[in-house]
């Protein structure tokens, strides 16, 4: 009613001002009359005639007397004979008083019918049986005049003399006491009704007259006015304007009576007394509180006017209806005397059973005094609304202070839905109020912001599992129209009330859910209608939101809110964010509101999102996504036209260059710049199609928005939605990824990483692999350096990610040469005195990440070819980064505390790197110089600053004692290192250097004068170990061809003095004697090469543990200077395998390094297959089965010297040492089994003797395994013994 109020014009006559109350009246009561039987029993006579059809074929009646049928049974055109016609319609109305509802509204139906064709008949008939009968019952005329009151309703024309009588008998009647009450007197009152359908001047005459008697007219004349006021379709436009004038001067007339007091008291007893139901108000109470109202309105008086006020308002306010009908009073008197009615609310606000209603709710059991008073709080609110609502332009100045009292009642008041709906009730009163008024944008309201916050609460109190109220619809219907006002919502509210309003409409269950609800209520509520008119009002607020702000800053705040539940992971949620979505990018295109000029950045991540939904599992959503896919095309195509149409105008302006000129842009010209929309066939069929289409228009900026937000969307829980990311992620980086800026793609990289830990799809994986895979192609150092962040250690993901970036050869070259870049970023920091690294020296972490990423991807078959091609420079840099390792000199982790030490239970940079060093040479092929470093335990030298280089040495020595193919190529990269600007890398080259002059691979890269130049130059260098070894370098035996004779010479020297009693200067003599051996290079000791051999085999079994080491070392030596020699050279070295294989167990650590070393360059000398295996059983193998490998290798590869080996072995059964005697058993054991003739060649019954001893005391050896065997071959040489002896 509100609304339509709202349209009329405004006006200050009483008649308009009558005109304006009536209409707000929503009430709509009208008689009990034929309308309610009909709705009930349409079906009953036809189904009783039904019944009775075969019994009485002829009746169309229900089931009466056959006297009753026979009188009733007449046709259309059996009214001709008015007597007869007459006494059939008495017959009716007889009937009518004592039939049940079926056939009364059968008999009523006809009566109808008849008084279309002879009204004046039925007329007459109804009025002489009311003549005839007044001794009926009061039931029987109470049908009568509904049938009455149908009767002359139906009629076209009423006479004047039937106007009278029929006035008059209701008039008799209207004000009788019956045991029907008010519904006797209604019946009556309704054919007053009626009759103004006819002749209303001659009604209204007479209420006026009834009214004005200074007597309290009965409430029957109250209930015909009531009537009159609000069925708008009882009189035509111009009886309505005349009827509301008349109104106009009965209430001026009655404002005298106000200072009656019995008047006024039966006044006030009408409007409080109690109706038949609390749900409506019969016509006559809720137009005496209009009267009511429009009569203080019109009194003069103020403190008249107060009186009654306040003298209504201490009325019983226990029922809504009550509220709302004196809320309605004080709003209409407001109209006239604003300031008296803001006295008496705030008078009737501070009176003692309000304070008492606001301190604290009444408790249950209360009594009836605290009904009346529980709800006066509701009253008051609903009454603020009606003032806001009655006086119009006079309204403004007071809002503030309207709005700060209903913020007060509502805040303070005892909670519940009555306060909650009179709140909400009167609020939008106030706004509308508000919204009517001319100068509204004139005012700042300073109370919108507390309105704001008590919406809010009511909208989180809301049930969020309920639909059951229009209160989400009202709150937001609201805040649509706060949104127009002024000052402007501030952002940080408006986005809590946008979150607030989400998420009590979008979270709602749903709807069978929310039906259910409802399924115990005595009358549910729609809820599909409920939730679309909620829905809908949602959608209307944020259109008031862009459209008092149309900017594209605003239209991304009301998109943020909305992009959590367009990525909710309930079906239900995104449906319903989806749709609104779409709904707001229709209201965009319609409305064109945003500047084209203006960047909309929200465009990216919006179309992202769309995308994603346009797979989404649920069909509705698809469809609005899709949808909203082609309205964001249309929106983005429209700026685009834009911007291009004022590109060509402001050319157009610069290049005119006169009047007759024609201009060079032209209107062909400008066609073809023009965009060209797809059919929309493109929108409803493939989505990918689609995005392919806009998202060619999309700038660098929305394109990085829009891959953002597809790969947040890979963080989900939903498979389909992830899916759909990476597809649509996929899609975009094919066609734009080389668009992508720079700055960007880093961390996209790591965005990327974050989210493939929750995937766990195949199909899904591998797009986002391929996706990093084509980033790679022009993000190559971008990623890489991202990438490094997670990348210590490497987890199973980011190992996925370093395999997609060498998926591509061209790409797998780039991505290395990017990690040795980072691996030389190597800054060094002074630690301060907290042991805490500075922030601006943790670059290092890179340079170590690069490392760690290095030692990983060489066992990725990705990069396999690349890292054989940079063997070069990988090796030299892994080597330099060893010593910076060892140089940063990072804190461990066993000095942390014992929670943390677990936590950082991972490789320390120094195992890194050197693990990686190590897994560069087993990778690539070059095993046979990691043997050579893990057999000789040298891995350790790479362990601190001051044994680094010797480690370095060693390696290059092994290189060039296995002949490795890779010298020439490393000397090429030795002549940049050399000339490098870090001291390590220097130190590392001149120490590969000096040992790569043993190597005639050197002479094949440059001469050697180029080597001694460069030797020369690291005389100057700054460093003292370059100094030192370059000054030792010119040294060489290459550079000075007569050392060779000369060391030579030295050797039988060397010999004399290994049969010194000082153990050191054996050991001193022996180590020397290996360095000049090692000086000769390949040339070795010549012919004193048999007499080295002979006396350092007398050492091998030496009681000194260092000289055992030492003559094991040298005696390597010696083999490796051998090789190439003849084969009566070698007898030496089988001769030492047995001894050799023996001290694998000496119970000395540098013996058995030095035992394992020197077996492998025999094995290596005689060229024993496979080299690999043997290598792999002699560093890491130590079980029984490793013997029997290595006993196996050595009697099939020297059958010849089979009875050397055993005699060799019989004598360490005599050893002192357990684990000799034992190795050696072992030996003989496997000999005899598997060569049954060894027993033959045991020259001695002692030898036989102490090998059986020898194997009891193995029987209880704490080994099982040596236990089994020691039993086993006892058995064996028992039954050998016995057999050989016959």
């Amino acid at each position: 009613m509100d609304r339509q109020h709202s349209h009329r014009p405004h006006s200050r006559s009483p008649a308009n001002r009558v005109s304006s109350a009536m209409s707000l009246n929503p009430r709509n009561p009208s008689s009990i009359s034929t309308s309610m039987l009909e709705t009930a029993h349409t079906k009953a006579p036809q189904d009783s005639a039904c019944r009775n059809r075969q019994a009485h074929p002829s009746s169309i009646l229900p089931h009466k007397s056959m006297s009753s049928q026979a009188a009733l049974v007449f046709s259309d055109n059996m009214f001709s004979d008015k007597n007869y016609s007459s006494a059939v319609c008495n017959k009716m109305l007889q009937e009518i008083g004592n039939s049940e509802l079926p056939y009364l509204q059968f008999i009523m139906k006809r009566i109808r019918n008849a008084a279309q064709k002879c009204p004046d008949l039925v007329m007459e008939a109804i009025y002489n049986y009311f003549t005839d009968n007044p001794q009926i019952s009061s039931r029987h005329k109470f049908r009568l005049f509904q049938v009455l009151e149908n009767v002359i309703k139906a009629s076209n024309c009423l006479e004047e003399p039937w106007r009278k009588n029929f006035m008059q008998l209701a008039l008799d009647h209207m004000t009788k006491s019956t045991e029907l009450e008010d519904t006797y007197q209604d019946a009556a009152s309704n054919i007053l009704v009626a009759i103004c359908k006819h002749a209303w001047p001659m009604v209204a005459q007479h209420l006026e007259a009834e009214l004005l008697t200074g007597i309290f007219p009965h409430r029957s004349l109250f209930h015909v006015m009531g009537i009159l006021s609000s069925h708008e379709e009882l009189l035509n436009q111009e009886d309505r304007a005349h009827w509301e004038e008349l109104l106009a001067q009965i209430i001026a007339k009655s404002v005298k009576f106000l200072n009656m007091d019995l008047w006024s008291k039966e006044l006030l007893k009408a409007l409080t007394k109690p109706s038949q139901t609390q749900k409506d108000h019969p016509p006559e109470k809720a137009f005496l509180f209009t009267y009511y109202g429009l009569i203080l309105q019109a009194a003069e008086d103020s403190t008249a006017v107060r009186t009654h006020l306040q003298a209504l308002l201490e009325t019983s306010h226990q029922w809504p209806k009550q509220r709302e009908g004196i809320a309605l009073t004080v709003g209409l008197v407001a109209t006239r005397h604003l300031d008296d009615v803001w006295a008496v609310l705030d008078q009737f606000g501070r009176s003692r059973p309000i304070k008492w209603t606001l301190q604290s709710p009444i408790p249950k059991g209360q009594s009836m005094e605290d009904l009346h008073w529980k709800w006066a709080s509701s009253t008051i609110l609903l009454a603020y609304g009606q003032v806001a609502a009655r006086a119009k332009a006079h309204i403004l100045p007071w809002v503030d202070n309207i709005l700060s009292r209903m913020i007060f009642y509502f805040r303070y008041s005892s909670w519940d839905e009555t306060l909650k709906q009179s709140f909400l009730s009167a609020t939008m009163m106030l706004v509308e109020a508000i919204s009517r008024s001319e100068g509204a944008h004139s005012y700042e309201f300073a109370q919108t912001s507390q309105l704001l916050e008590c919406l809010m609460v009511l909208m989180e109190k809301e049930p969020p599992g309920a639909l059951c109220t229009t209160s989400r619809q009202q709150v937001i219907n609201i805040v649509s129209k706060l949104c127009e006002l002024r000052p402007p919502i501030d952002k940080d509210r408006k986005s809590r009330l946008l979150s607030t309003c989400f998420r009590s409409v979008f979270a709602l269950p749903l709807m069978d859910t929310l039906e259910r609800h409802t399924c115990l209520f005595l009358e549910p509520p729609n809820i599909q209608t409920l939730y679309s008119q909620t829905m809908e009002a949602l959608d209307r607020m944020l259109q008031s939101f862009i459209m008092q702000c149309p900017t594209a800053s605003e239209l991304q705040s009301l998109l943020l809110h909305l992009y959590p539940w367009l990525a909710s992971e309930k079906a239900h949620e995104r449906q319903r964010a989806a749709y609104s979505c779409m709904i707001l990018l229709r209201f965009l295109n319609r409305r064109c509101c945003l500047d084209p000029k203006e960047d909309f950045r929200p465009m990216g991540q919006l179309m992202g999102t769309l995308g994603i939904l346009c797979q989404d599992s649920d069909r509705t959503t698809q469809n609005s996504s899709l949808e909203g896919v082609a309205q964001l095309y249309q929106f983005l195509i429209h700026q685009k036209e834009a911007a291009l149409q004022a590109e060509l105008q402001i050319q157009q302006e610069l290049s005119q260059s006169g009047a007759d000129e024609a201009s060079p842009w032209s209107t062909q010209d400008q066609r073809t710049t023009k965009v060209v929309l797809p059919k929309d066939s493109l929108f409803r069929q493939d989505s990918s199609k689609a995005i392919k289409e806009i998202v060619r228009y999309l700038t660098v900026a929305e394109l990085t928005d829009l891959v953002w937000t597809v790969i947040e969307g890979l963080g989900s829980t939903n498979a389909v939605r992830v899916q759909a990311a990476a597809e649509l992620l996929l899609t975009v980086i094919q066609e734009h990824g080389a668009k992508l800026e720079t700055a960007k793609v880093a961390n996209m990289g790591r965005a990327i990483h974050c989210r493939l830990c929750a995937v766990h799809i195949p199909e899904v994986k591998e797009n986002i692999l391929y996706v990093i895979t084509l980033l790679a192609r022009d993000h190559t150092s971008e990623l890489v350096a991202a990438f490094l962040d997670f990348s210590m250690p490497l987890d199973s993901h980011a190992l996925c990610l370093w395999k997609a970036l060498g998926a591509e050869y061209s790409t797998s070259r780039l991505v290395l040469a990017v990690l040795l870049a980072w691996l030389q970023e190597r800054p060094l920091f002074t630690r301060p005195g907290n042991g805490s690294l500075p922030s601006k020296e943790k670059t290092y972490l890179h340079s170590l990440a690069a490392m760690n990423t290095l030692h990983e991807l060489q066992f990725m078959q990705e990069f396999e070819k690349v890292i054989q091609e940079a063997y070069p420079q990988l090796l030299l840099a892994l080597l330099t980064q060893v010593h910076y390792v060892l140089e940063l000199n990072l804190p461990k982790a066993k000095s942390l505390p014992r929670q943390q030490a677990q936590k950082a239970a991972l490789p320390s940079p120094e195992s890194s790197s050197l693990e990686a060093l190590k897994s560069l040479l087993s990778t690539t092929g070059h095993w046979h110089d990691f043997a050579y470093l893990e057999l000789q335990s040298a891995w350790k030298h790479f362990s601190s600053i001051g044994t680094y280089a010797q480690g370095v040495v060693l390696l290059a020595r092994a290189m060039v004692q296995n002949n490795c193919e890779k010298i020439k190529a490393v000397l090429g990269q030795l002549l940049p290192s050399l000339q490098s600007q870090e001291e390590r890398e220097r130190k590392v080259a001149i120490l590969i250097l000096t040992e790569f002059l043993y190597s005639p691979a050197l002479l094949e890269v440059f001469p050697s004068q180029t080597a001694r130049t460069l030797l020369a130059k690291g005389l100057c260098d700054t460093s003292p170990e370059v100094r030192v070894s370059s000054l030792q370098a010119l040294g060489n035996i290459l550079f000075h061809p007569e050392k060779e004779s000369l060391l030579r010479a030295q050797l039988p020297y060397f010999l004399e003095g290994f049969f010194q009693k000082n153990e050191l200067a054996v050991v001193g003599i022996m180590n020397t004697m290996s360095e000049a051996l090692h000086c000769l290079g390949m040339q070795g000791a010549g012919a004193y090469s048999l007499n080295v051999a002979i006396s350092i085999h007398t050492f091998f079994d030496d009681e000194r543990d260092q000289i055992r080491a030492a003559a094991m070392a040298l005696f390597g030596e010696l083999v490796t200077s051998m090789a190439g020699g003849e084969l009566s050279d070698l007898t030496q070295v089988y001769q030492s395998m047995v001894p050799l294989l023996l001290h694998l167990k000496d119970q000395c650590p540098a013996v058995a390094t030095q035992a394992k070393f020197a077996f492998y360059r025999c094995a290596t000398l005689l060229r024993w297959q496979p080299r690999h295996i043997l290598f792999c059983i002699l560093a890491w193998e130590r079980s029984l089965s490793a013997c029997h490998f290595l006993w196996t290798c050595l009697m099939t590869r020297s059958q010849e010297e089979f009875s050397i080996h055993l005699e060799q072995a019989l004598k360490y059964l005599y050893s002192c040492h357990h684990h000799m005697k034992t190795w050696a058993i072992i030996f003989i054991g496997y000999t005899i089994c598997y060569f049954p003739q060894a027993m033959s060649q045991m020259e001695s019954t002692g030898d036989i003797e102490m090998l059986l001893h020898t194997l009891q005391e193995l029987e209880r050896d704490p080994d099982p395994s040596i236990q089994e065997f020691a039993t086993g071959q006892l058995c064996f040489l028992q039954d050998e013994s016995i057999r050989y002896q016959k």
